[in-house]
Parts: structure tokens; C-alpha cells; sequence
């Protein structure tokens, strides 16, 4: 067993600014790499990850074991370690070039000022976001005269999540309690402005494992959105409007609410940059789509219930410089927009020879809903395309 060995450097663990959906805290473990709690069924996945789906997903990185300390004014502190209780993941990593010794800091009762920096360390530029998100309960929006003044200063759906996390942490668990992470990779972090646009794929959204009652409220949310009709939903998004040099923010509760029209609506806006329509990035991000589609059609037994699929690209991007003028390796080759689509969230995918799920219902085939998904949603950027 490690002894307290005096740990060589210690890391800030922030909540992850780009967070734009989902419901669990996403932390920054170092500029690209984000960590969140461990699901074995998502351990699973990643574990034995089919080659072919490997450019369509995070990298797996590795776990870490974390715990909460309180300091004497109660403030939270998230204190990881790698390595401990993982023999086998010092090693793995030290080849993702990672150091087995580094412990994580997270102090937990963030004023607004910090975030609103690390927002603005992460991009460069004065950056603001404008947001339409609705929180009913959460008074950390408002100031001291109840107004929400700070509320354009960052996406604070990330926030939300860490907060809740931190709060079901420390009423559930006490200090010493070990709670693994896994450690992923950062797929936004080559960009200066991200746009992200976060969907919920597939027609069916609970996993095998869900309780009758948590079956028939995801039912419901699918048959009341564009997830029955299109296979596809809006879980979340970010788009940088150039002309104010603010991000535009959308969340799951805008995306639940949408028509076939207005999803097809939001679609346009993800585009919008301010001052035009992306048109040069329709191709690139068919194309992309194409080829995870012709990967799904290949995986049989897979499904992957609610799990999201991320649209990505960087909206400080123009036409004359995305070529020379930028000092990013082209990674893409064909892909001078450099947009991005990668797969996240399989806490409940399932397939045949799943380790963590000793008895699994067994499908055949490809996963279909998900299918219908990406293909209604390649046809509504078609049509996009098209000038429709």
C-alpha cells in the first residue's frame, strides 16, 4: 500500500467550463484531460473499445481515486490520487504521460470571480457567455440584491452539476471514502472559442438496469420530444457569437421543448456565428457523421442508451484563416473547419461480453434508434446545406 508520500505537485481540479449537458461534474484534470465519476459500465466500454469507434470517442486515460476533505470554514476539497487502489494505473499512466503522483486540490465554494477566470483562462479574449438557462432553485445566479448579475459571466450549467455533486458527496459519504474517477480526455481543449453542441441520440434513453419508475419517466421525455420523432435531441450547447464576443448557452430543459422545426431551428443557430451561417462547415460535419455512421452499422450488440453525441468547432474561425494562418497542426486533413464529432456518456451502453454486466440483455444488430438518429440528423444539415 502507498504510504502519504509527499506528493510532487499539486493540482487545482476546476469544474469544467465547457460543460454544456449531462448531469454529472465534470472536473479539469490538466489542460487535456477531464476526469468524472467512475461507472463500470462505462469503464467497461472503454476497455474494450472496438478500434474502429476509437476516432469517434474520448481517449481513455486511466482512473484516479479522489476524496472529499472539509477545511476548518467548510469549504470541500476534492483530493485525488492516482494510483491508489489501482496497481495496474500508475503505469497506464505514465505511458498517457501522466505523473502517478500528482494530487489533486478542489476547493468547492467558488466565488464567482474564480470562475469567471477560469472561463477567461481558458479562452483567451474578454470572454461573456449570454445564457437562457432557467434555474428555479439555484440562488448562486443571484447577487447580493437578489439580482442575477452574474449570470452572463460563464455557462454555469458545469457549475450546476459540480454543486450538486459536491453536496450528494459530502451528505452521502464521509471524508476518507475513496471514490474513483475516470481520467478522459479533453476533446475541446484545441480550441480557442468551442461551440459545442451536445445531443442526445437514439429513440429509447433508459438503460437495462433502470428502476419502472425511472423507465416510464424517460419514456415520457422521449415520446415528448425529438427524440421519438427524429432519434435525436438537444441536450445542451454553446455557440461564440462573433458580433458580441459572448457565448450563446442553451440546456437540456430548452432542448426537451423542441419541435422537429424548432430542433431544426436550433441546428441553424449552432452555425450562427453572429454575423453569418457556418455554410463551410455543413460539409466537414456530414462527411464526419457519415463515417461514425457507417461504424454504428457495424456494431452488433451494441446499444448505447443515453449516451450523447458532441458537434464541435471553433467559433473564432473564419474561411481566409483557416488554413495558413492558424498555428494548430492539421490533424484532419481534409478537415480544414477542423470540426469534431465524438461520442460521450456510456454509464448505460451494453454489449455482448460487457464485463461489468455478468447477465446482460443480449441484442442483435446495430443499435437502430440511434441509427434513425444520425440519419434524420445528416438529412437536416443536408437540407441545411441545400439552402433550405
Amino acid at each position: 500500500p502507498l504510504g502519504p508520500a509527499e506528493p510532487r505537485a499539486a493540482v487545482l481540479l476546476q469544474p469544467f467550463v465547457h460543460q454544456v449537458g449531462g448531469h454529472t461534474s465534470m472536473l479539469t484534470y490538466d489542460e487535456h484531460t477531464i476526469c468524472k465519476p467512475l461507472v463500470s459500465q462505462e469503464l467497461s466500454f472503454y476497455e474494450s473499445l472496438p478500434l474502429a469507434m476509437r476516432q469517434f470517442t474520448p481517449q481513455y486515460k486511466g482512473i484516479v481515486s479522489v476524496h472529499l476533505k472539509k477545511d476548518s470554514l467548510g469549504n470541500l476539497t476534492l483530493i485525488a490520487s492516482p494510483g491508489l487502489g489501482q496497481p495496474d494505473t500508475c503505469s497506464r499512466l505514465d505511458s498517457a504521460g501522466g505523473d502517478p503522483t500528482v494530487t489533486l486540490w478542489h476547493k468547492c465554494k467558488w466565488s464567482h470571480t474564480q470562475v469567471t477566470k477560469t472561463f477567461k483562462d481558458s479562452c483567451p479574449g474578454k470572454m461573456l457567455l449570454r445564457t437562457d438557462l432557467q434555474y428555479h432553485t439555484d440562488s448562486f445566479l443571484e447577487d447580493a440584491n437578489g439580482k442575477q448579475a452574474e449570470r452572463k459571466s460563464y455557462n454555469p450549467w458545469g457549475l450546476h452539476c459540480h454543486r450538486q455533486h459536491l453536496n450528494r458527496m459530502s451528505s452521502k459519504h464521509n471524508e476518507n471514502k475513496l471514490h474513483q474517477f475516470l481520467l478522459l480526455e479533453n476533446v475541446v481543449s484545441k480550441y480557442s472559442y468551442p461551440c459545442i453542441l451536445d445531443l442526445k441520440m437514439g429513440t429509447r434513453q433508459h438503460g437495462d438496469d433502470a428502476s419502472e419508475e425511472k423507465k416510464a419517466r424517460h419514456i415520457k421525455k422521449c415520446e415528448q420530444s425529438t427524440s421519438a420523432s427524429l432519434g435525436v435531441r438537444i441536450c445542451g450547447m454553446q455557440v461564440y457569437q462573433a458580433d458580441t464576443g459572448h457565448f450563446l448557452c442553451k440546456d437540456k430543459y430548452y432542448g426537451r421543448k423542441l419541435s422537429p422545426e424548432g430542433f431544426q431551428q436550433t441546428l441553424r443557430q449552432f452555425l450562427c456565428n453572429g454575423n453569418q451561417l457556418r455554410t463551410d462547415l455543413l460539409e466537414p460535419i456530414i462527411l464526419r457523421l457519415k463515417a461514425l455512421l457507417a461504424v454504428i452499422r457495424k456494431q452488433s450488440s451494441y446499444r448505447f442508451y443515453s449516451s450523447s453525441l458532441l458537434i464541435i468547432y471553433d467559433g473564432q474561425e473564419h474561411k481566409e484563416s483557416a488554413d495558413q494562418h492558424l498555428p494548430f497542426p492539421k490533424t484532419h486533413g481534409t478537415n480544414p473547419s477542423r470540426v469534431d464529432v465524438r461520442m460521450i456518456d456510456f454509464a448505460h451502453t451494453t454489449f455482448k461480453g460487457s464485463k461489468s454486466n455478468p447477465n446482460p440483455t443480449l441484442y442483435d444488430g446495430p443499435d437502430h434508434g440511434y441509427i434513425f438518429g444520425l440519419e434524420n440528423l445528416i438529412k437536416i444539415l443536408q437540407s441545411l446545406l441545400e439552402g433550405k
